[in-house]
């Protein structure tokens, strides 16, 4: 059985004095005795999966191009096999990805000038054009997801997630 009183003793003071912020009804799932923080973390993924389908639906692009896109926007002449690790997927998805994208104009695939034997990918301007046209709406959902949260909370909830994230990398400080 799960020690919940902990659970929320230590939710309390990690969101401070006023506590966590909830739309739901049900206070278990912010007590410690509801769902699990994974259960409710994939149901945060699957809600915003399916917004963004919504938002990138007329551009036929799904949320796990568009995320390697972004990648790509950030960190040019990564590898495929790079691309997997930042875009979340594995090696052969991000392959066959990649192929749709390049495809579509939206990356290409160039020789790395440090290591010829190597392939990187790049961004294009027709990928750029596509990111900054649906960048607004993309900030807007994820406004819309914090808006129940003080600033400084959606503050907190991002660096607790990448605190989470690092966790399970192994890459977490402590």
């Amino acid at each position: 059985m799960r020690d919940t009183g902990r659970w929320a003793r230590r939710a309390r003071a990690a969101l401070g004095d006023d506590g966590p912020v909830s739309t739901t009804t049900d206070p278990a799932a912010v007590d410690g005795s509801g769902p699990s923080t994974l259960y409710l973390v994939k149901q945060l993924e699957q809600a915003v999966r399916a917004r963004l389908d919504e938002v990138l639906r007329p551009a036929a692009i799904t949320p796990l191009q568009y995320t390697a896109l972004t990648v790509l926007e950030r960190h040019a002449d990564l590898s495929t096999a790079e691309l997997a690790r930042n875009s979340f997927v594995t090696d052969q998805s991000a392959a066959d990805m990649v192929a749709v994208l390049e495809d579509r104009g939206l990356l290409s695939r160039l020789l790395d000038p440090r290591d010829r034997r190597r392939r990187v990918l790049r961004l294009t301007e027709r990928g750029q054009e596509l990111l900054d046209r649906y960048r607004d709406e993309v900030d807007r959902l994820e406004s819309r997801m914090v808006a129940p949260l003080t600033p400084v909370q959606a503050d907190d909830l991002r660096r607790y997630v990448a605190l989470c994230r690092a966790a399970l990398d192994g890459t977490a400080r402590r």
